[in-house]
């Protein structure tokens, strides 16, 4: 069995085991009735607030590409879409690797300097949805076992925040340990092309460098993110009950935190199960809960992923391309 296969085979265990938690005890039926009970224009402004936050989201990508390459919104956004939908429809956030691909074959940007703007991305998507877990527990009830897991993710966050300033602070302190490192562990004539991908890797990490661009990333990572939390809102409207907006943001920290997981294509049950938990703990009955969190995962899942599918379409490039040419450690 091939890894992909054997990642694959793991998320969908782990979609299979989440889904039975989200669903176990529940009258589906009663499920179901809430599901066609809903209101369903409600979704039509949480849609256009979640699109806001992906303009906001491409502009600080624009943002952390600047010391390599000027690129226009208007080029980078149709990207944008189409690693949404990858992370959507293809295992192992595929998306990433797919956007990467398709911004050097458009604009020449080195893989890996691409990639590391993507991990930087993702470390403040992380530390954000750390800050809304934390600033809602206070008034919270929550399962303790959650507690831990929020402490174990600002442990590794963190300590990736650190190492990512560290690097991009000092590269050429970088490049020695790398050099050591190396020597020790990967045979010599892979050692030049090993380097030119740590060095693009480091010129990814350039918008790390300043503090008043940490600031602006870590800004627009928290209005990305309160855009989000924008249409769990708008969509709450559409079913009979009501949570505040910082119980919104805990459940949106929590169920991305829960993406991280390996899980099926669409984060299926990862998103679904902690996201019931979350307003059955602040009293939304268990049917409601569970018809809300369905729908709002669709649609968070179908608008972005028809429309970066499209842009897929106009590109005609595949994820199996875009793979192979990581692989080959092209720059």
């Amino acid at each position: 069995m091939t890894k992909e296969r054997i990642r694959l085979a793991i998320g969908l265990l782990v979609s299979a085991v989440f889904l039975y938690l989200a669903l176990r005890g529940l009258r589906l039926h009663e499920v179901w009735n809430t599901i066609q009970g809903a209101n369903y224009w409600w979704l039509l402004p949480g849609v256009g607030a979640y699109f806001l936050g992906v303009v906001v989201r491409t502009w600080r990508w624009h943002y952390m590409l600047r010391p390599i390459k000027p690129i226009p919104l208007r080029t980078l956004f149709p990207v944008v879409c189409i690693g949404y939908m990858g992370n959507n429809i293809y295992p192992a956030r595929a998306g990433e690797v797919l956007r990467a691909y398709i911004l050097k074959r458009r604009e020449q940007v080195s893989m890996s300097a691409n990639m590391a703007t993507v991990v930087v991305e993702r470390l403040f998507d992380g530390l954000t949805m750390l800050l809304f877990v934390f600033l809602a527990l206070p008034i919270s009830n929550f399962n303790p076992r959650y507690e831990a897991i929020v402490t174990l993710f600002s442990a590794l966050f963190f300590g990736a925040l650190v190492l990512f300033l560290a690097l991009a602070m000092r590269p050429h302190t970088a490049r020695t340990w790398y050099t050591r490192l190396l020597a020790l562990c990967v045979p010599q004539r892979f050692h030049d092309a090993a380097h030119h991908l740590f060095d693009r890797f480091i010129d990814g990490l350039a918008s790390l460098r300043n503090g008043r661009d940490v600031f602006m990333i870590f800004i627009t990572s928290i209005i990305i993110w309160l855009l989000e939390t924008l249409k769990y809102w708008f969509v709450m409207h559409a079913f009979p009950f009501h949570v505040s907006f910082l119980v919104l943001m805990l459940m949106n920290g929590i169920v991305n935190l829960a993406t991280t997981l390996p899980a099926a294509p669409g984060y299926i049950g990862t998103f679904d199960a902690p996201g019931i938990e979350v307003l059955e703990a602040f009293g939304v009955p268990g049917e409601i809960a569970a018809g809300y969190t369905l729908v709002l995962h669709a649609a968070l899942w179908l608008p972005i992923t028809l429309l970066g599918g499209y842009y897929l379409w106009r590109e005609n490039v595949s994820v199996a391309r875009a793979r192979a040419e990581v692989e080959e450690l092209a720059s």
